[in-house]
């Protein structure tokens, strides 16, 4: 089943590149993420936020932002769609 699922991924993220929709991140940080990292954080730093700043540019408090980013809280459609806009980036790229 983890094959098909990362040939889904894979295919996604080629489809992106073509269109050039998908955002191009170093590889240090593609890295973070392949490691298990949260995307929250990995955006988040990537973006050059604190969990404040990020907290003020989304409207949320930071501890809900601290609380997604340590899997303690999943957070809802609309909280991680306010982090997404706030940090630039698309829903998916938080949901990875």
């Amino acid at each position: 089943m983890q094959q098909i699922s990362d040939t889904k991924a894979a295919v996604k993220v080629l489809r992106r590149l073509s269109s050039n929709t998908a955002a191009l991140i170093p590889a240090e940080y593609a890295d973070r993420l392949l490691n298990g990292e949260s995307a929250l954080r990995v955006c988040r730093y990537l973006c050059g936020l604190t969990q404040a700043a990020l907290a003020r540019k989304s409207g949320l408090r930071r501890v809900i932002t601290a609380k997604i980013e340590t899997g303690r809280k999943q957070g809802s459609i609309a909280t991680l769609g306010a982090l997404a806009d706030a940090l630039g980036v698309s829903l998916d790229d938080l949901t990875v």
